[in-house]
């Protein structure tokens, strides 16, 4: 039986265990492994971190190792920070200047995650080892599910 996310439930859950705490690396710690424990489709699960103009640097993530450092100018999760905008790609191949961290992902999801005063955090990056795991209705949920729970973050 394959395990898929009930963004309700997941929700409840990261709004109990971070309650109160306003420190942005143990969010991002304890939204990594909820979020990747999740769902199934999840193969590795995420943050870059933004740590100087135009550069993002790895955060706490579950799964493999992850690159290290990524330009904004490079790579869906460079996009995503770079633009603002959620990147849901379907085929990693197929996006112009992608970035293979892992030689087994064929789909990513990458969210901008921002604080509650605006301020660009970083990234939350899911990548999948199936194409086209990943949907509008996941973007949507998780990017509320990330503005609740930075909306205090440092």
């Amino acid at each position: 039986m394959t395990r898929r996310v009930d963004y309700d439930d997941l929700r409840a859950v990261l709004a109990a265990l971070t309650e109160g705490e306003t420190d942005t690396v143990s969010l991002m710690a304890t939204v990594a492994c909820e979020v990747h424990h999740a769902d199934d489709r999840f193969d590795w699960t995420g943050f870059y971190r933004v740590v100087a103009p135009e550069l993002l640097k790895i955060g706490p993530y579950q799964g493999g190792h992850g690159c290290l450092v990524i330009p904004f100018s490079r790579g869906v999760c460079g996009a995503a920070a770079r633009t603002g905008d959620v990147q849901l790609v379907d085929d990693v191949e197929a996006f112009p200047g992608h970035i293979a961290c892992s030689s087994s992902t064929r789909s990513e999801l990458v969210l901008p995650v921002r604080n509650g005063a605006g301020r660009l955090l970083g990234v939350f990056d899911i990548d999948s080892d199936l194409p086209g795991a990943f949907a509008a209705e996941d973007a949507q949920a998780l990017s509320g599910i990330l503005s609740d729970v930075f909306s205090t973050a440092d």
